[in-house]
């Protein structure tokens, strides 16, 4: 399985999918298709280092509140992320993200998303892989 993430089309908003091998990877692909929506992930230098914890009652609901704590750094911090490294235990997630404070020239920013929803959400294995997508409202 190749791991990468796509986006499709959704009304006014933009679904977000990450395929990966594992959950871990289809959640490092979802932070990377939210980069994705606002700029290209391979213009953001992975510099600075944050951490981030969830903890959700089922991966749909862990999916939500992780796309939603990045949502929330981007806004405070007005930056942007292009590296993760998550561990998922029990509902638990656990991450790293690296990025940069937002350069409006070099990133071009095209939206600012306003938060993850719960339309089309889902986290699956399919048997080849995990597949995790939900509508961001942007």
């Amino acid at each position: 399985m190749i791991e990468h993430w796509e986006h499709f089309a959704h009304d006014a908003d933009i679904g977000l999918r990450g395929i990966g091998a594992t959950k871990e990877a289809a959640f490092t692909q979802m932070a990377l298709a939210l980069t994705a929506v606002i700029t290209d992930p391979a213009d953001v230098h992975a510099g600075d280092a944050i951490d981030i914890q969830c903890h959700a009652t089922d991966d749909e609901m862990l999916l939500v509140d992780w796309l939603n704590a990045l949502i929330y750094e981007m806004s405070t911090r007005k930056y942007l992320f292009s590296r993760f490294d998550l561990h998922i235990v029990d509902n638990q997630l656990n991450a790293r993200a690296w990025g940069e404070p937002i350069d409006i020239e070099r990133h071009q920013p095209v939206v600012e998303v306003k938060g993850a929803t719960y339309t089309a959400l889902q986290v699956t294995n399919d048997g080849d892989g995990w597949i995790a997508q939900c509508v961001v409202d942007v």
